[in-house]
Order: C-alpha cells, then structure tokens, then sequence
C-alpha cells in the first residue's frame, strides 16, 4: 500500500487511524472519568483528544512503575527516547510509535509546540529524581504535569470546526481557566493518591506536609486551594466551542464532586484508601452536562 498516497487522498490512512485506535484503548483502561467525559466530545476533538491522554499516560507509565527491577536509568533513557520520538514525529508527522504517532497527528493538527511539550517532560523528569518538593519546585511540578496537558486540550477545543474564528485570541483568553483545572485535576490526585505516592513511590508533593501526621486541617487547607483552581475554571467554561463545552463540564463536575467527597473523608481514611466517585454518579453528572450545557 503506498501511505502517501493514501494520505494524499483520504487524508487517514491504515496505520493512523491503528495508532489512534491504540490510544482510545489507552482512554479506556487507565481512565473511567476521563474516558466518559471524553465521548461527549465532537469529533475531531475527542479524537485529538485521546490521542494527547494516551501520550500522557505512557509517560506517566515510565516514571510511576512501581517495579523495583526497573532502575531509575532505564526510566531515564525511556523518558529521553520518548521525549525525542515526540519531537521528531511533530516535524514529520511520523512515528514508530502508535501512541506519539497519534499524538504528532493531533499536535500537527492544532498547533501543539514544543512551548508546552517541553514543561512537560521536564516535569516527568522531575519525578525520577524529585522525592520532596518545595513551594517553587511544586509549582513548576503542577504546571509541567498538568497545566500544559489542559493547554494541550484548548488547542484541540479552539481549533474544533465550530471553533472561533479569532482562535489565538480565544487560546490567549481561555488559557488561565484550562492551566486551572489541569492543576486541580493534578492536585486532588494527589490527595487520594496520598498513601500511594508516599508509600510506594516515596514521593511527598505537597510542600511542607507530612504524610505520616496528615490531618483535617491540611485536608481543608489543600482542598480550598483546589475549589479555588476549580471556581477559575469554571468561569471559561461557557466560552467553550460546542463541540468541547459538555465533556469539561462534565469533567469540572465530577471533579468537583471528588472534591466533595474527600472533604467529607477523615485524614486518616485519605491516608488509607482512595477515594473514588462512583460510576453512577459519573452518568449523572455527564447527563447534567448533556442536558445544561448542550447550547
């Protein structure tokens, strides 16, 4: 089959529409919440989607085994060789890889640059060596890991069909409130990843607090951080293209209610176990969106 020429003339051919099957399959296992708010986005939104998720996880894939067999060199080389895979297939538009040949076709797409794919892996990085963070690395931590991937998404939001015709204008606009709920999606994982991330990992990102003498106190304290990341979200949530305004606010919702329940959860049940929003209240929360934010 000559995939030029296929591409010249369809525009998809086989092995793009296989590597962006690949990460829809990605969507659907490490995600239930991303994965439903994903299919109340228009096409080719939720495509592009998915196909920026799915990179994402790979990433997280490499940093975040817990296999004591896999030293921390060996994540270090998988990371550079991802990070440089990304690079190369944005230029060409080619990758060996299923998931960053997908991701090159929706960053070639939409305009995703090195600007945010460098914080990104920059960030990823931090976690090979990073155990405690300070105010400043935590920060920069949050806006590397999260941020960008909700910028990631705006791109694909503003440069939808439906989009709007000033779209560097309205990326410029809308960016605060996206960069917004990536943080608070970062940081109520790492709320109920508590245990996990200290236990397991070794890993404290909170600055300042210890895990081993988390309290109701420090639980407010973040969570009023978060509500506040979530209330400057939901601002620009209006502003959305059709296309892309029902699944994020089907996600700020069902973030919120995460939010919601870990309040309502004792420190040391936190410490304990993961909080999770059941899948039944996930639907209702996506069908509130189809019904609230369908215009």
């Amino acid at each position: 089959m000559n995939l030029h020429l296929t591409r010249a003339v369809t525009g998809t051919t086989l092995y793009d529409a296989v590597s962006e099957a690949s990460s829809a399959v990605v969507i659907r296992e490490y995600s239930s919440s991303f994965g439903l708010a994903s299919r109340l986005l228009g096409e080719p939104v939720r495509t592009q989607v998915r196909n920026i998720y799915a990179l994402v996880r790979v990433a997280d894939e490499i940093v975040d085994n817990p296999d004591p067999a896999l030293p921390r060199a060996a994540r270090a080389t998988m990371l550079d060789w991802l990070e440089d895979d990304v690079r190369h297939a944005i230029r060409t538009g080619y990758s060996g890889n299923l998931v960053v040949h997908a991701f090159a076709r929706t960053a070639q797409a939409v305009g995703i640059t090195d600007e945010i794919v460098a914080p990104f892996f920059a960030s990823m990085r931090m976690d090979l060596d990073t155990t405690e963070h300070t105010p400043a690395s935590f920060e920069a931590y949050v806006f590397g890991s999260a941020e960008v991937v909700g910028l990631m998404c705006l791109r694909a939001f503003v440069a939808a069909p439906d989009g709007p015709r000033d779209r560097a204008d309205t990326y410029d606009r809308l960016a605060p409130g996206a960069r917004s709920l990536g943080a608070a999606f970062q940081k109520l994982n790492f709320v109920r990843d508590l245990a996990d991330d200290h236990d397991v990992l070794r890993r404290d990102y909170f600055p300042g607090l210890d895990v081993d003498r988390f309290c109701d106190a420090d639980r407010d304290r973040i969570l009023d951080d978060i509500d506040a990341d979530l209330a400057a979200a939901a601002v620009v949530v209006p502003a959305l293209p059709t296309s892309s305004r029902r699944a994020v606010h089907a996600a700020h919702g069902t973030f919120g209610e995460l939010a919601c329940r870990l309040r309502r959860t004792s420190a040391v049940e936190i410490r304990r176990t993961r909080v999770r929003v059941p899948t039944g209240v996930k639907l209702r929360i996506a069908a509130g969106a189809l019904r609230g934010s369908g215009s």
